[in-house]
């Protein structure tokens, strides 16, 4: 029955489990351990568990299953597994899936820290890399190989937001048995078609939206449940990079507004790029739900929404961009995105900072691109904001 939800409705009930008392609310397992009724009963659990039952926090959860079940039916897929970050979904799948002599295909444009996992960790265990254009197919077609085990991508680059053609670059994976696993985080689990468009593993920072309140940090890897349970289960409980049941309750909670929050950002996003598109202090005002944006077209056909994140580019260059920053009232400055705050960010001294030069101008991180992350505010207060802001420059 839980199938046939609406995807606000499987936000708030979806596999939910209550305990003897009944409770509303989702309950905190804070516990690293469980009890077995006899020896025989856990020497039946190490065997073989059932969905319900548990043998030590690392391994699963009560509270921590509730989540999983709850974000694998609202992105479609048979099962999820949570783990401690955003960072530790990516490097988890990734390292999970792949040994020495192994060949990925990668997206270029990509957040600095999954660059790190790609040109620095899995290449240091013998796994070859080749970076494309996302955009170019023909680059795709070129890179793939026939003994390609992984290609990776973000659906929506950060910071850049470019929208790479998800069923085309999953079409030439597919040839050569290779999986696609997508950084989702931009598309958000709300506007999300992946599954539907050939994703085979989806991975979300849920720090971003899902819990979307600045509270708690938080990842899952979603995909098919022998994937999840043969592949990513072992390697995570032995490494230990799963979710805490706290982090997992605030998630939870988080997850029942999320709809409603990514709709009203996504439609402040929308009013501040048409209000600030043409200023002739920006170079680029960035953002998918723009006709001027260049994979508009691919945007609209492959997702729900645009997104809560759009990028402006100052044209006077890092001083400028800095007294716009410190200018602002409403925004603050950070690093998180995806927040009920906006968030302003400089990608090239922060988050994309140890790129060299060379790559952050091919990837169009300029000295002035600030990456904007649309909050909850009124959406009038943050455009006259920026345009107190830009005055500033």
């Amino acid at each position: 029955m839980t199938q046939d939800w609406g995807k606000r409705t499987k936000m708030v009930h979806h596999g939910a489990r209550r305990s003897q008392y009944g409770e509303v609310a989702e309950a905190i397992y804070l516990t690293q351990g469980f009890v077995y009724p006899n020896a025989e009963a856990a020497e039946a659990r190490f065997l073989k568990s059932s969905p319900d039952e548990f043998i030590y926090a690392r391994y699963g959860n009560p509270t921590v299953a509730v989540f999983e079940d709850r974000i694998a039916a609202l992105e479609g897929t048979e099962d999820a597994f949570a783990t401690a970050s955003g960072m530790a979904a990516v490097s988890g799948a990734m390292t999970a899936m792949l040994r020495a002599g192994d060949h990925v295909v990668s997206s270029r444009a990509l957040f600095g820290s999954c660059l790190y996992i790609l040109e620095e960790v899995l290449t240091r265990y013998g796994v070859e890399v080749s970076f494309v254009d996302g955009l170019d197919l023909d680059q795709w077609r070129g890179a793939i190989r026939p003994d390609t085990k992984v290609v990776f991508l973000e659906s929506i680059s950060n910071p850049t937001l470019e929208v790479i053609d998800l069923r085309a670059v999953a079409a030439l994976a597919h040839e050569v048995g290779a999986k696609v696993v997508v950084d989702n985080v931009f598309a958000t689990p709300v506007f999300s078609r992946a599954v539907e468009l050939g994703a085979d593993v989806i991975i979300y920072s849920a720090t971003k939206h899902i819990d979307g309140q600045g509270r708690a940090l938080g990842g899952v890897i979603c995909g098919t449940r022998e994937f999840i349970r043969g592949t990513i289960e072992p390697y995570m409980k032995h490494t230990g990079g799963a979710l805490s049941p706290f982090n997992a309750w605030v998630m939870l909670n988080g997850m029942t507004t999320l709809d409603l929050r990514v709709r009203a950002q996504a439609a402040s996003a929308q009013a501040i790029a048409e209000a600030l598109d043409g200023d002739p202090r920006l170079a680029r005002v960035i953002y998918p739900g723009l006709a001027s944006h260049p994979q508009h077209a691919i945007a609209s056909a492959q997702m729900d929404g645009f997104g809560t994140v759009l990028a402006l580019d100052i044209k006077a260059g890092k001083e400028a961009a800095f007294r716009f920053l410190n200018a602002l009232q409403v925004a603050v400055i950070s690093n998180n995105l995806g927040d009920a705050r906006s968030i302003v960010t400089h990608p090239a001294t922060t988050t994309h900072q140890r790129l060299p030069e060379d790559q952050k101008e091919a990837l169009g991180i300029t000295q002035g691109l600030i990456r904007v992350s649309v909050g909850l505010e009124d959406a009038a207060d943050l455009i006259g904001d920026i345009r107190a802001a830009l005055d500033m420059i």
